[in-house]
């Protein structure tokens, strides 16, 4: 029995996605948290907490688009010309986002509040273009005979936005539960403060989505509810609701890594719920692994080079965690 390509890259392409969000998602939340942290000093030790491996995250989103050129020419052409104004924002703000990382550390103190907006509006403008891309994904691309059919303002819908601003939540939630992994005093009891009302934003997100999801598809709306599937399915809101609730207990004792984890664990569980949706297409409504794929021998020799290179991403992306592993302080900075 041959192996099933198309399968084996979308595994790799949604790992890579979701490896993204895990690890971008927490050092973008980190600027998101500006908005409410007003302290220089403690602006500092939350820029520091992320320096050793912030560049290197962004990693997994070069992989994931690759991935998706090499095995899903289709998909990468109706996507990138579907979706090319979002994505165009999202690319400006993580650039923009990176020169202000680097500038707010070298500057004078008279550039510095320059540069820590500039790092805040960075982060906010390519995290909510995420949102937006992922949301724009979900309610569906016009296709006519393999060539994207809508309009170039297909992607701004009310659902769009709204994703938009849960995924704005959903990384500040990252961010504020890393940092109390990696910060201790006054900086720490804050993101314990600041993680209950994210907690409690981020499931009024996940159940207006959830509610608002199957009816922008029959298909969608068929998989969730109908039965067998229901009860199949069940597991994943139960798990969600379990996991933000032991979330809201964690933060008010005096936790260590406990938030970040479950914080991880409700993406996961969302993601799960991405996925159970969609498959097996790659575009909805009706864009299938099948129909997008790349000819075999182009996805069996570009597999071979994933194959390669990425354990070398998992090692060195591990070895960089583990060095630089511990609480984070002010004069704790490797520039």
């Amino acid at each position: 029995m041959g192996i099933d390509l198309p399968i084996v890259w979308a595994i790799i392409i949604a790992a890579g996605v979701l490896l993204y969000v895990i690890m971008d998602g927490f050092d973008l939340g980190i600027g998101v948290l500006f908005l409410v942290i007003k302290d220089r000093q403690k602006r500092d030790i939350m820029v520091n907490s992320v320096a050793p491996v912030w560049d290197g995250n962004e990693t997994w989103l070069v992989l994931g688009g690759a991935g998706l050129m090499a095995a899903f020419p289709m998909a990468y052409a109706i996507i990138l010309s579907a979706l090319y104004l979002p994505l165009l924002l999202m690319l400006i703000g993580l650039i923009w986002r990176g020169v202000a990382f680097e500038f707010r550390i070298h500057s004078d103190k008279t550039h510095q509040a320059f540069w820590d907006k500039a790092f805040l509006a960075g982060s906010l403008l390519a995290t909510l273009s995420q949102g937006v891309v992922l949301g724009s994904f979900i309610q569906g691309i016009e296709v006519n005979n393999g060539i994207f059919a809508g309009s170039v303002w297909d992607w701004l819908t009310p659902f769009s936005l709204i994703c938009g601003l849960g995924l704005v939540i959903t990384y500040a939630l990252l961010g504020s539960t890393w940092l109390i992994l990696k910060t201790e005093g006054a900086l720490y009891q804050q993101m314990c403060r600041i993680s209950r009302p994210l907690t409690w934003g981020l499931l009024m997100m996940i159940l207006v989505v959830s509610l608002w999801t199957p009816w922008l598809s029959p298909s969608i709306k068929d998989r969730w509810f109908t039965f067998p599937n229901f009860f199949y399915f069940l597991p994943v809101p139960l798990l969600t609701l379990a996991t933000a609730w032991q979330l809201l207990k964690s933060v008010y004792h005096t936790p260590h890594g406990g938030p970040f984890i479950l914080t991880l664990l409700l993406i996961l569980l969302g993601y799960s719920g991405l996925v159970i949706s969609l498959w097996p297409n790659i575009i909805p409504p009706n864009i299938t692994l099948e129909a997008a794929s790349s000819p075999p021998q182009s996805q069996g020799f570009t597999l071979v080079g994933a194959l390669l290179i990425m354990p070398i991403i998992l090692m060195y992306t591990a070895w960089s965690y583990y060095v630089f592993r511990g609480k984070t302080t002010a004069d704790h900075s490797i520039y």
